[in-house]
């Protein structure tokens, strides 16, 4: 049963994994003994989390700004150097952007986009030599993009953008889904609710936002580090090896009531 879920051995890249949810998931993969390049736009950020969670396992830093084309195109040769198979690839990296209806800037479509949805495409594609080195038959590679809630539900902030480029990952995790699995490698989403990271500060850092939002999470409560841990474990090892194409969402219920 341990083997089921094993990721010992695994090398691993983690985009936007020096803090919030990324950080959550390198950290829970290299102390479940995977080797973790993780990569971040703010590179001394980036340098000084690889080194911390290098006290725990093997961790190497990537830094890369994955909202310019040649941030992306200098990332894949990076992992390419360092490594000739990627079991895992984890499109962490993402931004968000509020504002009020009528006062939405098309910028934030413009940014959003570049990050969320366009990132992840060109990332995923530009590391198919080193994914499919790694995969096998009964041991497929793994590509898991990090969606959202808010691109599954109409969400109560105005954030116009965030949530229509998340809805988008998740049809982009689908359709390259159905587009590599003859190639052996899977490619699933996360649509992760609420937790402590640096985009949700701003409501659960204040205790009567806190626990308003608690309260319309079924479970009734925010969401924990292992609880990402625990679905991206799931998708990267044996246990997890069927099953492409899906959308699953890590929100304590929130999506059961629209």
């Amino acid at each position: 049963m341990t083997e089921l879920f094993s990721v010992d051995g695994k090398t691993v890249l983690v985009t936007g994994g020096s803090r919030g949810i990324g950080l959550m998931i390198a950290q829970g993969l290299v102390r479940a003994g995977a080797t973790v390049l993780i990569s971040s736009r703010k590179a001394e950020v980036c340098q000084r989390v690889a080194e911390e969670l290098s006290r725990e396992g093997n961790c190497v830093a990537i830094p890369a700004d994955l909202s310019r084309d040649a941030g992306v195109t200098q990332l894949a040769a990076a992992v390419r150097e360092h490594t000739d198979r990627l079991d895992v690839l984890v499109n962490n990296a993402g931004a968000t952007w509020g504002a009020a209806l009528e006062e939405y800037p098309e910028s934030a479509f413009d940014k959003l986009w570049a990050v969320n949805v366009k990132a992840v495409f060109r990332l995923t594609t530009a590391l198919l030599p080193v994914l499919r080195a790694a995969a096998a038959a009964d041991a497929p590679a793994r590509v898991i993009n990090i969606g959202s809630v808010d691109g599954l539900r109409v969400p109560e902030m105005e954030v116009y953008a965030y949530s229509a480029t998340k809805a988008a990952v998740h049809m982009l995790t689908r359709s390259l889904a159905h587009r590599l699995a003859g190639e052996q490698i899977t490619v699933n989403a996360i649509a992760p609710g609420p937790f402590e990271s640096k985009m949700m500060a701003f409501a659960l850092d204040d205790p009567g936002s806190r626990a308003a939002i608690e309260q319309q999470i079924p479970l009734g409560r925010i969401g924990r580090p292992e609880d990402m841990v625990g679905a991206t474990i799931f998708l990267a090892s044996r246990a997890g090896a069927y099953l492409t194409g899906a959308v699953i969402p890590v929100d304590g219920g929130l999506t059961t009531h629209g």
